[in-house]
C-alpha cells in the first residue's frame, strides 16, 4: 500500500514538472511571436529603432526564426548599414540557400557596397531557382544596367517585348540602355515613355539622345520644353539648371545653323547669367560643325567669363582679409 501510494505520489511530482516545462515552452513560442509581431508593426510604421529593438528580442528567443532575420536585413538596408544588412540576409540563406526573397535582398545589397559581380552572381542563382518572370527578368536587367552590361540588360528586356509596354520603369531602363550604346533607337523608346509620363530629368536624356542623332530641331524643341517648365517651378531641379539649359540650347543653334546669330546670343546670356563650366565652353572650340566666325565670338565669351571669375575671386580674398584684419 506504502508502494502504491509512493508510486502515486512522484507521478503526480513528475506530471506537475511536465505541465511546468510545458508552459514554459508554450510562453516562450508565444514571446517569440508577440516580439516579431511588436517588431513588424513598428517597422510598418517605419519606426525601424524601435522595430530592431523586437525583433531582436524574437531572434535571442528563437533563433530560427527565418523571418526575423530577413526583416532585421530590411530595418539594416532601409538605414543604410548595408554591411549588417548583408550579415542577416547570408543568415536566411544559409539556412535555405534557395529563400529567392533573401537572393534578391542580397543582390540588391551587393549593389549598394559596390561589388555588381556578387550581385549578378546572386541574381543568376534566383533565375536557377524559379522561372524567368517579367519582374525577375527587369530586376535581372537592373543589375547588368548597373555593371554598366547594357547589351545584355537590353537583350533581357526585349525578351518581354509583348508586355513591356504596360511597365513604365522597364521602358524607361530600355531607353537609358539603349543611349547608353548610343543607339537611335533610343529616341523613340524616350518618346514612348514621356507619351505617359512627365519628368524633366529624363526629358532631358531624350533631348541628348536626340541631339547626338543631329536631329536639332526636335532636340531644341525638348531642351526648350525642359527650360520652360524649370521657369514655371524652381530655377533649378536636381542637375538640371536654367544656366545649362541654355547653354544646350547655344551649343545645338550653333552646330545646326552656323549663320543664325542666336546661338552666339543665347551663350553669351547663359554665361552672364552664371554658366561657368568652362571645360563644355572650351569643347564648343573643337566643334568641327561650327563655323571659325563663331568659335573666335566663342574665344571671346570665355576670356570675358575667366577675367570676371578671377576678378570675382580676387575680390572675395581682399573681403576675407578685411574681415580678418
Amino acid at each position: 500500500m506504502k508502494k502504491t501510494s509512493l508510486l502515486f505520489f512522484i507521478s503526480i511530482i513528475t506530471l506537475f514538472l511536465l505541465l511546468i516545462v510545458s508552459c514554459a515552452s508554450i510562453r516562450l513560442v508565444t514571446s517569440a511571436e508577440e516580439y516579431y509581431t511588436l517588431g513588424m508593426a513598428y517597422f510598418e510604421l517605419g519606426k525601424y529603432e524601435e522595430a530592431e529593438q523586437w525583433l531582436n528580442r524574437a531572434r535571442m528567443v528563437d533563433k530560427t526564426k527565418t523571418a526575423t532575420d530577413y526583416n532585421l536585413g530590411r530595418i539594416a538596408f532601409e538605414r543604410g548599414r548595408y554591411k549588417e544588412a548583408l550579415r542577416h540576409f547570408n543568415d536566411v540563406l544559409v539556412k535555405d540557400p534557395e529563400n529567392v526573397t533573401a537572393l534578391k535582398a542580397a543582390s540588391y545589397t551587393q549593389i549598394k557596397l559596390g561589388d555588381i559581380v556578387k550581385a549578378e552572381d546572386l541574381y543568376e542563382r534566383v533565375l536557377q531557382i524559379i522561372p524567368e518572370s517579367f519582374d525577375n527578368g527587369y530586376n535581372y536587367a537592373l543589375v547588368l544596367y548597373a555593371m554598366e552590361k547594357y547589351d545584355k540588360a537590353e537583350e533581357v528586356l526585349n525578351k518581354y517585348e509583348l508586355v513591356l509596354d504596360t511597365h513604365n520603369e522597364a521602358i524607361l531602363l530600355l531607353a537609358r540602355t539603349q543611349a547608353k550604346q548610343d543607339k537611335i533607337e533610343a529616341a523613340d523608346t524616350y518618346n514612348t515613355w514621356l507619351q505617359t509620363n512627365t519628368d524633366n530629368n529624363v526629358r532631358y536624356e531624350y533631348a541628348q539622345v536626340l541631339e547626338k542623332g543631329e536631329f536639332f530641331a526636335r532636340a531644341l524643341e525638348e531642351y526648350r520644353m525642359v527650360s520652360s517648365s524649370l521657369s514655371q517651378g524652381s530655377v533649378q531641379e536636381g542637375e538640371l539648371s536654367q544656366n545649362m539649359l541654355q547653354f544646350k540650347i547655344a551649343q545645338v543653334l550653333l552646330i545646326a545653323d552656323g549663320e543664325n546669330e542666336e546661338g552666339i546670343g543665347t551663350l553669351k546670356e547663359a554665361v552672364e547669367k552664371g554658366f561657368n563650366d568652362f571645360t563644355a565652353l572650351e569643347s564648343l572650340l573643337d566643334e568641327r560643325r561650327i563655323s571659325e566666325g563663331n568659335k573666335e565670338e566663342i574665344r571671346i565669351i570665355i576670356q570675358d567669363a575667366k577675367a570676371k571669375a578671377e576678378n570675382t575671386e580676387e575680390q572675395n580674398l581682399l573681403k576675407e582679409n578685411d574681415e580678418v584684419q
